[in-house]
């Protein structure tokens, strides 16, 4: 099985967070951040920016790695978490995805993916990390059953080159 990189960037300003309500496609009913899989040719930072535009209408301009999530016993997918402190442009919500900012003691973790409520509070509290987790279904190929984690492992890192 041929692990796919994804991308997810979470806009983050005066202890808010901009997430998106998926509309469409992978995932549709749950909020996330703003992502995708990569393009030919992009790199991993390359395809952040450019799906954050195309998401949410914003160009980062400052930003970091905060965390590489592996899924691969349950999708095979490994996402490459981006957080965002400054940008341009205005938000607008696309036919993907529909944009809502939330104070972090506000966020609907009923409303995301099961493993976000593991690492969320890592990714808006600055820290970087690696981390994996297992779901009990491993044939939820479209994103949008309840999928509960049942196994997870993070560990803080340093740096994330």
């Amino acid at each position: 099985m041929k692990i796919m990189d994804v991308t997810n960037v979470l806009f983050i300003k005066n202890n808010k967070v901009l997430l998106g309500y998926k509309k469409r496609g992978f995932g549709k009913r749950k909020y996330n951040g703003f992502g995708g899989k990569l393009k030919i040719g992009e790199t991993i930072e390359m395809a952040a920016v450019r799906e954050a535009r195309e998401e949410a209408g914003l160009i980062m301009k400052k930003y970091y790695k905060a965390g590489e999530i592996d899924f691969a016993e349950s999708y095979p997918l490994r996402m490459h978490l981006y957080v965002c402190t400054e940008w341009d442009g205005e938000i607008i919500e696309s036919d993907e995805m529909m944009p809502t900012w939330f104070k972090f003691d506000e966020v609907p973790l009923d409303e995301m993916w099961d493993d976000d409520r593991y690492w969320f509070h890592l990714a808006v509290g600055g820290q970087k990390f690696r981390a994996s987790f297992v779901f009990e279904n491993d044939d939820d190929i479209s994103g949008t059953s309840t999928n509960n984690v049942v196994s997870y492992s993070i560990k803080l890192v340093d740096t994330l080159d």
